[in-house]
């Protein structure tokens, strides 16, 4: 399974930037796709995540700023940051939990997946 994440950059206080992330390759059945952020120095941590059903679960810091979302069929999602600040800056990285083949999802086992992570810049 290959995570090609596209849409970091740079951006002043108050704007707005896209990401993007397309999952390929052998999946039998996403179950989550989401963002995480990794400040320098600090462990990733979760920014946002949605389920196959539309579900989604926010970090504090960014609920009514940002909003994900997904394709389920061309297998993509999405987070549009809004009203982005200098804290939101970080290595943004795309994560998907799946279940590679019919076997895994009957025995409850899943896959996680990582992108290679795009960079958000926000100046004060």
């Amino acid at each position: 399974v290959q995570l090609q994440a596209s849409g970091g950059g740079w951006v002043q206080t108050g704007g707005s930037l896209r990401l993007s992330c397309a999952a390929s390759g052998n999946i039998y059945r996403i179950i989550v796709m989401g963002w995480y952020r990794q400040f320098p120095g600090h462990q990733r941590e979760l920014v946002a995540v949605i389920t196959t059903a539309g579900g989604t679960n926010y970090a504090d810091s960014v609920k009514g700023r940002f909003t994900i979302s997904r394709d389920n069929a061309k297998n993509t999602v999405e987070l549009l940051m809004n009203s982005l600040e200098p804290e939101d800056t970080a290595v943004y990285y795309c994560n998907v939990v799946a279940n590679v083949d019919l076997k895994s999802r009957k025995d409850g086992r899943t896959s996680t997946y990582w992108g290679q992570g795009t960079q958000v810049t926000v100046s004060s």
